[in-house]
């Protein structure tokens, strides 16, 4: 065979290949197909999915008369703010499973379409029951799908959980109306999706009958954690109008409509590397953090650069006037709470980076924190006075816990907790490693 004709074959060959893996890259992942609400065997105790099955549906949600940051020269213009939800919940049979198709933005300001694997069943009927209501609040540029992990997980354990897609625009635009948009509209948009979830709860209307409002959950991940401590009662620094286009200066501390954004009935509050300053601008004045009085859990990475993690470790200092847990992942950056990267998001350092972390395998950091939030939720919102001993008394550095007489090997047990066991309660002994958990009593 000529070295021409070996060459042309070997081409071809690569062709197919680049094709076939092209091909692979692009299919989606199928119901149930490495879905992350179902944690691995080395994930903690608490991770571990409920008995309920789940279900969801996709909802809009609109407001009237609402001011919208990226459109309108002189001052935003006012229009419906329309808000494309997810709501997932317990269900009253299991089903087949479902494939999430979600868009987040690429570094050309397009979107690239992705999609990840589930286990709810696409309008599954209601379990029967009242469970409480949780609001899940994505990110900046993020989307609901990809925190898909946490509101299965919690639907199978009994909660509804509804998350809004925001519209955020992309993140690469760096115009002033663009970052106006998340800076104002995260609040307000958290403020009216809990109470209009709330007053669907109390009117027993569809999906949200099962909802309970009095046992309301705030739970937000970066700019959805700024949105969250807000609704939990933060006072907005008056300066926050400036960063809004003006929207926000009435919902300021001192503000007429300042109380508009409080949401009622909040139970506890989860804050996953919240932003808490935009440039030199604190987002909260006054009292802060201090006025929240329902508990509040922070995670963060201690490598995190975007939010920084000393500012975190700040809002948890001051959340004084209720108990307040902090988990800290040693090494771990600020993408800790999406989804692991789905096939179509691995092509560029760009779209992998929206979901990786540098340091973390993901199906170790979404378990962990599954865990631990399950902990919280279920003692602060259900009232399980018994899973106070997987977050209370536990040993700073996870490093530092010690199993006397544990057996030898690769020993799959859960850790019983104190007094006899200073590993952390429900992890295996080799894999509490590498975190700190930091609790405080309201002062």
């Amino acid at each position: 065979m000529t070295t021409k004709r070996m060459l042309v074959l070997a081409g071809a060959a690569l062709t197919l290949a680049a094709g076939v893996a092209a091909a692979g890259a692009a299919a989606a992942e199928r119901p149930g197909d490495d879905a992350q609400a179902r944690p691995p065997v080395d994930a903690p105790e608490l991770a571990r999915l409920g008995t309920h099955p789940v279900g969801v549906v996709r909802i809009e949600l609109v407001q009237p008369a609402q001011a919208d940051p990226l459109q309108g020269a002189d001052r935003p213009l006012v229009t419906a703010r329309r808000l494309p939800t997810l709501v997932w919940y317990p269900a009253a049979n299991a089903g087949a499973g479902t494939t999430y198709h979600a868009a987040m933005s690429g570094a050309d300001g397009r979107d690239v379409a992705f999609t990840l694997a589930g286990i709810a069943t696409l309008d599954a009927r209601v379990a029967t029951g009242r469970f409480p209501l949780v609001i899940l609040a994505h990110g900046y540029g993020n989307a609901p799908e990809a925190l898909a992990w946490l509101g299965e997980n919690l639907a199978s354990k009994g909660y509804v959980v509804v998350a809004p897609a925001f519209g955020d625009p992309a993140i690469s635009i760096r115009t002033a109306a663009a970052r106006a948009g998340p800076i104002a509209r995260r609040p307000l948009d958290i403020a009216f999706v809990a109470g209009e979830a709330q007053r669907r709860a109390l009117r027993s209307e569809g999906v949200f009958a099962a909802a309970d409002a009095s046992r309301t959950v705030l739970i937000g991940y970066s700019m959805g954690g700024y949105g969250v401590l807000t609704a939990a009662g933060a006072p907005l620094n008056p300066a926050m109008g400036s960063l809004s286009r003006d929207i926000l200066s009435d919902y300021a501390a001192g503000g007429a409509r300042a109380a508009a954004l409080r949401v009622a009935n909040v139970k506890a509050v989860v804050a996953i590397a919240p932003a808490s300053r935009f440039g030199d601008v604190p987002a909260w004045s006054g009292e802060g953090l201090g006025a929240i009085t329902a508990p509040t859990l922070f995670v963060v990475g201690d490598h995190d650069r975007a939010v920084g993690y000393d500012a975190v470790r700040t809002l948890f200092a001051h959340t004084r006037h209720a108990p307040r847990y902090l988990l800290t992942f040693k090494g771990a950056g600020h993408s800790i709470a999406l989804a692991g990267a789905p096939r179509a998001m691995r092509g560029t350092f760009w779209d992998m980076d929206w979901f990786e972390d540098a340091t973390w395998r993901k199906d170790r950091l979404l378990p962990i924190q599954t865990h631990f939030i399950t902990a919280f939720l279920d003692r602060f919102a259900k009232g399980e006075t018994a899973k106070a001993g997987y977050l209370d008394g536990l040993v700073k550095d996870a490093d530092a816990g010690m199993w006397p007489n544990a057996p030898i090997g690769r020993y799959a047990g859960y850790s019983p907790g104190a007094p006899a066991v200073s590993v952390w309660k429900g992890f295996q002994p080799s894999r509490a490693a590498n975190m700190t958990f930091e609790a405080e009593p309201a002062s």
